[in-house]
């Protein structure tokens, strides 16, 4: 008998296949709305569980109370605490309202730091632009280390 290795056998066309990784299925839509390319079907979709959570985390921060339909209480509520930016106890509060909506909506999100930045030099004399940047992770699913920004506008 002879010995014969078998990587000069060959593949059959079922096994290369069955090697080929399907896309990963949809797990939420992403925002702002987008046209859905490829496998997405309407509206452009998340398909890794970083980027929905870190999506509905930047939503539930700039999201005031009164917006989601059916969930007055929805959101950080940031809104009305807008224009008190100069305050000393500004950041206090909107750290507060983060927190009680991050632990009310999503319990799963453990919040590491916040930093926020106050650009007055808009040609507007009378608005400012505040960055919020919240830093997080997410224990039980293996995310750690990140962050997402968030714009908010003041206007007067």
């Amino acid at each position: 008998m002879a010995t014969i290795s078998f990587k000069s056998v060959g593949e059959l066309t079922t096994d290369t296949q069955l090697r080929t990784q399907p896309d990963p299925l949809p797990i939420g839509i992403t925002t702002p709305l987008q046209i859905g390319v490829g496998n997405d079907g309407i509206f452009r979709m998340h398909r890794n569980l970083a980027s929905q959570i870190a999506d509905n985390l930047r939503n539930l921060i700039l999201t005031n109370h009164g917006e989601r339909l059916g969930m007055y209480d929805f959101g950080a509520n940031l809104n009305p605490i807008l224009f008190s930016y100069t305050s000393p106890d500004w950041e206090t509060d909107a750290m507060m309202r983060i927190k009680g909506a991050v632990t009310k909506f999503m319990p799963f999100v453990a919040l590491d730091s916040f930093e926020s930045e106050i650009d007055n030099n808009d040609a507007d004399a009378g608005s400012a632009t505040i960055v919020i940047t919240v830093a997080y992770s997410v224990p039980t699913a293996a995310i750690t280390d990140k962050a997402i920004k968030v714009f908010l506008r003041t206007g007067g």
